[in-house]
């Protein structure tokens, strides 16, 4: 039987970090974030949706989505950011489940669902335990502004958009701390790994 794990994290937390230290593991990940890029595509029902909401402005000239001007909208209004998900949910649920069970048919013991906002979407039912990568707030504050370049003001509303790290944590099966160092986060992995049976030194 398959046991799905269900990663996440907030903005800058190092979610991406610790997925990627599960796929050097052989473990297979179904990313969210692939799943929404795909999902709005030039051509696709989704994109066109998303077009009608906001307007010819949203695209470039090859006819992909402008990813910058879109972000720009959402993150300073919170009605446009909810019609945007509002929007998209359902065609990003049906990728990432349709990934699910093609790796749960594929035979694999263990895979992991990476799903940003896997509370505010409800995918608690759609995994059998759940892993959350935090960091203080002021290091998510740093690496937010660096990874992104952002002044203080956009990183924080950012930040703000999302629901509060702690909450997260609390509702977490198994936290990693992310405010070391790179080896402090892998070995916090192999041990989460270990003590299911995954991964043996």
């Amino acid at each position: 039987m398959t046991y799905v794990l269900g990663l996440t994290g907030g903005i800058a937390s190092g979610k991406s970090t610790v997925s990627r230290l599960f796929l050097k593991h052989d473990v297979p990940v179904v990313d969210a974030d692939v799943g929404a890029r795909i999902i709005i595509e030039p051509g696709t029902e989704a994109l066109k949706k998303v077009q009608n909401l906001f307007g010819e402005e949203i695209l470039l000239e090859n006819g992909e989505l402008n990813r910058k001007k879109l972000g720009e909208l959402i993150f300073s209004d919170p009605l446009k950011r909810k019609q945007l998900n509002d929007c998209l949910s359902y065609y990003i649920r049906e990728w990432i489940l349709s990934e699910k069970d093609r790796l749960i048919t594929s035979g694999h013991d263990l895979i992991v669902l990476d799903i940003p906002l896997l509370f505010e979407s409800g995918y608690k039912k759609d995994v059998d335990e759940i892993m959350v990568v935090a960091v203080d707030k002021e290091t998510q504050l740093a690496r937010l502004m660096k990874r992104n370049e952002l002044s203080q003001a956009e990183a924080i509303q950012r930040m703000e958009s999302q629901m509060d790290l702690l909450e997260k944590v609390a509702q977490a099966d198994y936290v990693i701390y992310n405010n070391g160092t790179l080896e402090n986060t892998v070995n916090q992995v192999e041990e989460w790994l270990i003590s299911k049976g995954y991964y043996s030194t």
